[in-house]
């Protein structure tokens, strides 16, 4: 079985044999792989008028202790991404009725932004979508494959810096 990138190997091989390719291998198949897996969960999430980004501040919250509180920065964190695009997030989850920001009672420089009774009714829809569309792009997967890929990646991404936030 061959792919996209064996071409493009192949075709690196018979134009610059002196050069050892062998990471796009690799690199090029996560890309690829991305690309396929968001453009399906893209349209799992426009089913319930999400994106990504909208989609990851709800299930951040929604996957924390009740009440689904957490500061900008406890997201920005979680999401990795700055300040600035969390803020456009949260702008646009709260003109839709999904979360508040309400300014902490303990400490005037905090505040916490905590899922609606809307925006927990949509995650808890949106979720078991989202999974179901997960469990369709891995179904060419065994469990096996699937647990051995975890883990390589998980050493990839510490290899590269990612730690627990």
């Amino acid at each position: 079985m061959t792919d996209h990138v064996d071409r493009v190997l192949a075709q690196w091989a018979a134009q610059r044999p002196d050069l050892d390719v062998s990471p796009m291998a690799v690199l090029g198949r996560l890309g690829r792989a991305n690309r396929l897996t968001g453009t399906a969960m893209a349209r799992t999430f426009a089913d319930h008028g999400l994106d990504r980004a909208s989609f990851d501040v709800l299930a951040t919250l929604r996957r924390n202790d009740p009440p689904h509180r957490l500061t900008p920065a406890e997201l920005m964190r979680s999401a990795m991404v700055t300040s600035g695009a969390i803020t456009q997030r949260l702008d646009r989850l709260q003109s839709r009725g999904l979360i508040t920001r309400e300014p902490s009672p303990t400490d005037g420089r905090v505040v916490h932004v905590q899922l609606t009774a809307e925006g927990k009714a949509l995650i808890d829809r949106a979720l078991p979508d989202h999974v179901a569309t997960e469990e369709r792009l891995l179904a060419g997967l065994t469990p096996q494959q699937r647990t051995d890929l975890a883990d390589i990646l998980r050493t990839l991404l510490t290899s590269l810096g990612d730690t627990v936030f």
